[in-house]
């Protein structure tokens, strides 16, 4: 999750860029924490939330699947409603500050990216 993470911010600079180079400076000025970034973190957050309030009989289970789902939601919300200007498309910002969040049946690739921290 960290490599995903520190190679998302390392090539934030380059995203709609065909940078081609294998010289070039790790970090600047101009590398920031993209949508993929924070929302990893809100993908993690949600599986240690669910984790730590799972019975272990009960862990991973219907459940606790159905608790993980909810928590994530719940995670990605909160989370990215504080870093609301990171690149996120217009329907996942939108899904994100709406009063009665839905599933809106993304073509996106948001969920791919935002993997690492399932293991």
């Amino acid at each position: 999750m960290l490599g995903a993470i520190i190679g998302d911010i390392a090539g934030s600079r380059f995203e709609f860029n065909n940078h081609r180079s294998r010289e070039f400076e790790l970090f600047t000025d101009k590398c920031f924490a993209t949508d993929d970034s924070i929302m990893t973190l809100a993908v993690a957050k949600a599986i240690m939330e669910t984790e730590r309030n799972a019975d272990s009989e009960d862990a991973h289970d219907d459940a606790f699947y159905s608790a993980l789902g909810g928590l994530t939601a719940k995670s990605m919300r909160e989370i990215g409603q504080r870093y609301p200007h990171c690149g996120y498309g217009g329907r996942f910002h939108q899904w994100m500050f709406c009063r009665n969040p839905r599933p809106y049946n993304s073509f996106g690739n948001g969920a791919a990216m935002r993997v690492s921290p399932v293991g």
